[in-house]
């Protein structure tokens, strides 16, 4: 099964090393695996290989101590979660569920217990009840090493505090009959990082003359060294070997003494005494020397390292241990390759058997670099050599099946977890929720997140914000909810990123008040807040025309250091302004604005801008009295907003007033100008706007394009044709030139009605015949069907090309005209469109399907319409209808 199993990964890892990390998961998840049948990758069924691993791993579970940990973990979670003392009493339930186990109590089972509740990390409260139940049983007495291990346990933990304050009780009292006490505290204020103190309690107890065991003093050792009392070291060393406890740990210690100091070569010399001394107590072991080889790989020199275990060997010195630390410190400065074939040739070659821990950096480094070939192997040596996996191999494991494409066997091990006491690291619940939503399986991954939150693990950021991206794609926005409020109730924060995705899906989907609830939510725990959160969430109370809401949001971003734009205050008094009583909402958000900030002419012009296009030119009004009450001076876009907001109510005659009151206060230029004829030709004053422009021609003052080319275009649908031309005339009198607007609005009235081209001739003076102006009369006669040119395509887009730029409008102009008469030149001028670079847009395919429609041409039709479906676009009702009727 298992070579099954490594030809499958050896695949994969031929696959997988062609790609980036980044789409591993994708690559491999095409591979055609599945739990019922087989393939040519894979030989044997999924089950069989899920068989497999479940039995392996189960040979590394202790029922026992899970139970003892399931107990104390489900006890009083929830009530002590302030509790800052050294005991944490366990509710009668769990004293009495641990007292039905009955256990034998030794110091062997209480050490493992605590052992392991090391080795799990998060489980210190855990280890802290255990071991004061087991000291409140009769039967039981704690010793030295037990209280050495829970101090172990909080230094490991950082919970120095409570350790201290452990030790200030124990001092006043005496704990148990069996510990020695004196030799307890100094242990314990050795292990607190207080060697100081450690070293006066030891003063003292030699003074009433006590002394420490072998093993105290050994803590005590190494407390001081660890803490960089060197000077005291000697003092200690020299105590253990007058009492004749000296050890292989002492050995380690006074090696770890010299390195600390970097006196790597003294370590050295000393360490080659002890080996050529036959009167020491101890032969000298692989972890003495493990210690010298740590220090000299920390400093880069493996080669060194190397070398000194070759020598060592020679001398008959068993180096396992210290092939431990050389083959660690190799991974750890990621030389994998070296550490692979260190590993291999030590175990072949001089029998050295890996511990289950050197097994799991060595696959946890190779599967961060998708080295699954390499991964497979070694899980097959374990397996194979009867090595029972940790919790960390089994989750290293299911990482494996999860990176080669195998989610179905990593989930099918995943939910029979609790068969073999597998407690999924956050690794595993990273790679197993990403290949979920790699694969499609949105809810399992959703189920997988949801549980390993209520477990106190949150996956990363990034593994958050995929699945977060797939329940928002696929429209599980009830789901996303739940997950998000699920995680916010517990104090988890989501990315900024994921949140904001979130909340942008729940305002487009018009679901804005959930939205605004996790915006709340995530207000209560973070200060972090997105810019673009807030402009959604605006956005989404405007449309729904709730401006009290939106208004609050827009003070709220400003007050977390966000500048809203003109149009977001648009938006949010517009939406306003269609709320009851508009005047007081509008007036209540503008004194807010001129409170929390310096006035200025712009905010005043903000609220200018959002009356006017909430057709509310009375408040505009206000606002630009109120600004001058205030003593800030109108500018010039004060006057423009303020001419705007009456020209879009309509009130044609208030604009005309205040414009005739501009002329006594500023001289009137072309921007002014151009607002007035702009908005009087959309409000259809085009003759009023006809004088503006000749008033300013008379001043002297040139239009702009904007103002020819909306003048031009009302005149054109009021079919004032001879005007029209007679601007376009006054446009080359100004040396302006035709621009692409006004070229198409010609061309598009030409194709309707020939009396543009009629208006043109009447107009006509010879000397302008051999002006592009001329050739503009031409095209305008073309489209209307009054003179007759060659179809030749490339000849009619240079012509029109001399008047004007063409643009996609223009083409869509010619294919217009061209679909009457011959399909085939109209496909030709699409194709060479498109290789010009104008990109064809939904009317270039309606009218290419209506086209061939009208010289009954079904097929082609139908092609060119699947054509505009590939690129998104939907034919017109009238091409549909006419679609229909053909």
């Amino acid at each position: 099964m298992l070579f099954s199993l490594k030809h499958f990964a050896k695949s994969s890892y031929r696959a997988n090393s062609l790609s980036n990390s980044k789409s591993l998961i994708a690559a491999s998840s095409s591979i055609p695996f599945t739990t019922t049948t087989t393939t040519t990758t894979c030989l044997i069924p999924a089950k069989d290989i899920v068989l497999s691993f479940k039995e392996w791993f189960k040979t590394g579970n202790n029922d026992l101590l899970n139970q003892i940990f399931q107990i104390l973990k489900a006890a009083g979670d929830h009530d002590h979660e302030n509790d800052t003392s050294f005991h944490p009493q366990p509710r009668y339930s769990a004293d009495l569920a641990l007292s039905h186990l009955n256990l034998s109590l030794t110091e062997a089972l209480v050490l493992e217990v605590l052992r392991y509740g090391n080795e799990k990390e998060q489980d210190v409260l855990s280890c802290l009840k255990f071991f004061d139940w087991v000291g409140r049983q009769h039967s039981f007495f704690h010793t030295r090493a037990t209280f050495y291990a829970i101090f172990k346990i909080l230094s490991r933990a950082k919970l120095m505090s409570l350790m201290l304050d452990f030790l200030e009780t124990f001092g006043q009292q005496r704990y148990g009959h069996s510990v020695r006490f004196h030799d307890t505290l100094v242990m314990g204020y050795a292990v607190a990082g207080k060697p100081e103190v450690a070293l006066q309690l030891f003063g003292k107890m030699r003074f009433q003359g006590l002394d420490l065991d072998a093993f105290a003093y050994h803590v005590l050792l190494n407390a001081l060294v660890e803490e960089n009392c060197f000077d005291a070291v000697q003092i200690i060393a020299s105590q253990i070997s007058m009492r004749g406890f000296e050890n292989d740990i002492t050995q380690s210690v006074m090696v770890k003494w010299f390195c600390k100091q970097n006196m790597l070569d003294e370590a050295e010399g000393y360490l080659r005494r002890l080996v050529t001394d036959g009167r020491r107590p101890s032969k000298v072991n692989g972890s003495v020397v493990g210690v010298l080889v740590h220090a000299l790989c920390k400093r880069n020199k493996f080669e060194q390292a190397g070398k000194l275990l070759d020598e060592f060997r020679g001398s008959g010195v068993v180096l396992d241990s210290a092939y431990a630390v050389w083959i660690g410190d190799l991974v750890q400065a990621g030389r994998l390759n070296e550490a692979l074939e260190i590993f291999q040739s030590k175990k072949a070659l001089e029998g050295y058997v890996p511990d289950v821990f050197r097994y799991n950096m060595l696959i946890g480094r190779l599967l961060r670099q998708n080295r699954l070939e390499d991964v497979s192997d070694l899980l097959l040596e374990m397996k194979e050599g009867g090595i029972s996996p940790d919790k960390v191999t089994m989750n290293a494991a299911l990482c494996f099946f999860c990176k080669a494409g195998m989610v179905d066997i990593a989930l099918e091990l995943y939910n029979s977890r609790f068969e073999f006491g597998l407690s999924p690291n956050s690794m595993a619940y990273n790679y197993l929720i990403n290949t979920l939503c790699g694969d499609g399986s949105i809810d399992k991954a959703y189920g997988v997140l949801k549980y390993s939150i209520d477990q106190g693990y949150f996956p990363g950021r990034k593994t958050f914000s995929i699945l977060a991206d797939a329940l928002c794609r696929e429209g599980k926005l009830d789901k996303m909810k739940e997950l998000v409020l699920f995680a916010l109730e517990r104090n988890l924060m989501p990315s900024e990123s994921t949140y904001d995705v979130f909340i942008t899906t729940l305002c487009k989907t018009k679901r804005v008040e959930d939205g605004y609830l996790i915006h709340e939510e995530l207000n209560r725990i973070s200060e972090v807040r997105r810019e673009s959160t807030y402009i959604n969430l605006i956005s989404g109370f405007c449309k729904l025309k709730k401006g009290d809401i939106a208004a609050r949001l827009l003070i709220e971003m400003q007050e977390h250091g966000y500048s809203p734009t003109r149009k977001m205050f648009r938006d949010v008094i517009c939406s306003l302004c269609d709320m009851g009583n508009p005047d007081k909402q509008f007036f209540t958000l503008l004194e807010m604005q001129l409170s929390c900030q310096e006035p200025t002419c712009r905010i005043y012009n903000f609220f200018i801008y959002g009356a006017g296009h909430a057709k509310k030119p009375e408040l505009a009004r206000q606002v630009f009295e109120l600004m001058q009450r205030n003593g800030i001076k109108p500018i010039l876009s004060s006057d423009v907003l303020m001419l705007q907001s009456y020209l879009k109510s309509e009130r044609i005659l208030d604009a005309l007033n205040f414009f005739n009151d501009l002329r006594h206060r500023r001289e009137i230029g072309r921007r002014l100008y151009s607002t007035m004829i702009i908005g009087l030709c959309k409000a259809k004053r085009a003759y009023l706007a006809l004088d503006l422009l000749r008033e300013m021609r008379e001043k002297g003052v040139v239009p702009s394009d904007d103002c020819y080319e909306i003048l031009i275009q009302s005149l054109c649908w009021n079919k004032e044709y001879d005007t029209a031309v007679n601007l376009i005339k006054d446009m080359e009198k100004v040396g302006r030139r035709i621009t692409s607007f006004i070229g198409n609005i010609l061309l598009l009235h030409s194709l309707k009605t020939q009396e543009l081209y009629e208006a043109w001739v009447r107009l006509r003076e010879l000397q302008i015949e051999i002006s592009d102006m001329s050739i503009l009369g031409l095209v305008i006669g073309s489209f209307s069907g009054r003179i007759r040119v060659s179809q030749d395509i490339e000849n009619l887009e240079e012509v029109i090309a001399k008047c004007f730029p063409l643009d996609v409008y223009t083409y869509n102009l010619l294919l217009s005209r061209l679909s009457n008469s011959n399909m085939d030149y109209a496909c030709a001028l699409f194709y060479r469109m498109s290789q010009k670079g104008y990109e064809p847009n939904r009317w270039t395919y309606d009218i290419l399907v209506q086209g061939f429609l009208k010289h009954r041409r079904t097929g082609d039709a139908n092609r060119w319409l699947k054509a505009m479906h590939r690129k998104g676009f939907s034919p017109t009702e009238h091409t549909m209808r006419f679609y229909r009727f053909i």
